[in-house]
């Protein structure tokens, strides 16, 4: 779907959906629990419906209410079960570890650019504890009993490899310990996981980076949960706000989130913005826009965003750290370059992050989502510094995780000030 924007700057008050990164992990923990439990839920996604597809395969059952879910999680374990991960790379992740933890035979479908996806190391740890992996295309075949014992990973690759390993290894009869070697790139991830199991009556020791885990526990989740708003998302519209005078305010955050995208308002403090918290709102006004260094390991989900708006500060912002983002939807430092030439802004790409060179308006333009909700999300702040119209090809994309995007930027009205 093609969807052209006009250009200009943008004020009002957005309340923001759910965060997906918290409601898969209260989901799965939902499921493998032993009595049903209600999650409080503004918004679906994509991504979201993967997670309850893939659960209600396992055997729970979701019915969906005014206010969210009801839940009944897994009573009978299937031998054998047709998954289908969407592009969820957090769905597939998580799971994977959870199919080896009940021994289910498992044949996963996979879509986008996930097949393309690394699985490496977490695919060698799982075969090295008794399950069985094949990829046929966009086909994932599982099979096998995972086994307690000592694992081990690289702090440097997805958070998510741990998270799943976190939800599998407590259903193990015997005890297991997970260590991770080296910096730990994404750690309030796996902060949203240990918070996510704590609740749910699951319990891990920590120390340093060895996680001790108890094998034979059980899941209780809650009877009632509320997901928070989904800084991720709230960081389009914040960024918004920072090329106005009179700003945006999101509604529905938590300012004490352990979501690693939080750190929204502490780049946009940096990049010179005029923030301010209230209760579960936080207003972004304009200030005196400048350039900064980033370094983007702990928040690679920020970056096409806050690249759209340092090509809108003076002087020049330096992204390093960021290889990671050549392995999401898109090649994101390649699209967000992309998108930002093709707007008028001037960029050079790096091997591992971005140099931008920021101006006082872009241009507009035609960009290419290229698949990427991220992009696509992007591109819409991007048009709020544009002189002319920005055309976004493919802006259908935003359903991974924000399906109601266009209609709330469209809540927006024109900030003539």
């Amino acid at each position: 779907m093609t969807r052209t924007l006009l250009s200009g700057l943008r004020t009002g008050v957005i309340r923001i959906p759910a965060s997906k990164s918290q409601a898969h992990r209260m989901l799965i923990c939902a499921a493998l629990s032993e009595s049903p439990s209600h999650l409080i839920l503004d918004g679906f996604s994509a991504d979201i419906e993967a997670t309850l597809q893939c659960l209600e395969a396992l055997g729970a059952r979701f019915t969906q209410e005014a206010d969210g879910l009801s839940i009944i999680p897994i009573e009978t374990r299937p031998a054998y079960a047709k998954l289908d991960a969407g592009e969820s790379g957090s769905t597939l992740r998580f799971l994977l570890p959870v199919l080896g933890a009940l021994g289910v035979r498992a044949e996963v479908r996979m879509h986008g650019r996930l097949p393309e996806r690394p699985l490496s190391p977490l695919w060698e740890v799982l075969e090295a504890h008794g399950m069985q992996l094949r990829q046929d295309g966009a086909v994932l075949h599982t099979d096998g009993q995972l086994c307690a014992g000592d694992y081990c990973l690289p702090g440097n690759v997805s958070s998510q490899f741990i998270s799943g390993l976190l939800f599998a290894l407590p259903l193990l009869g015997d005890d297991s310990t997970l260590t991770v070697t080296g910096a730990l790139q994404s750690a309030r991830y796996v902060a949203m996981t240990e918070q996510a199991l704590a609740a749910a009556g699951i319990f891990t020791k920590k120390d340093g980076q060895v996680w001790q885990i108890g094998g034979g526990q059980r899941y209780a989740a809650p009877a009632v949960q509320t997901v928070e708003g989904d800084w991720s998302n709230a960081a389009f519209f914040l960024c918004m706000g920072a090329l106005s005078e009179t700003g945006v305010t999101v509604a529905g955050l938590n300012p004490a989130s352990l979501q690693a995208d939080r750190a929204i308002t502490e780049l946009l403090t940096r990049f010179g913005t005029e923030l301010t918290v209230s209760g579960q709102t936080v207003t972004v006004r304009r200030g005196a826009l400048h350039g900064i260094t980033l370094d983007a390991g702990p928040i690679p989900d920020l970056i096409p965003v806050v690249s759209c708006l340092a090509a809108l500060c003076e002087g020049e912002t330096r992204i390093k750290n960021a290889a990671r983002l050549r392995l999401k939807e898109s090649d994101r430092l390649q699209s967000t370059a992309a998108l930002i030439s093709v707007l008028g802004g001037s960029v050079r790409e790096l091997p591992d992050g971005l140099v931008i060179y920021g101006r006082a308006r872009l241009s507009g333009g035609t960009a290419d989502a290229c698949g990427d909700h991220r992009i696509a999300m992007s591109a819409a702040m991007a048009a709020c510094g544009c002189e002319g119209p920005v055309t976004v090809l493919g802006s259908e994309c935003v359903a991974k995780s924000y399906p109601a995007f266009w209609e709330d930027f469209a809540s927006l009205r024109e900030d003539a000030v």
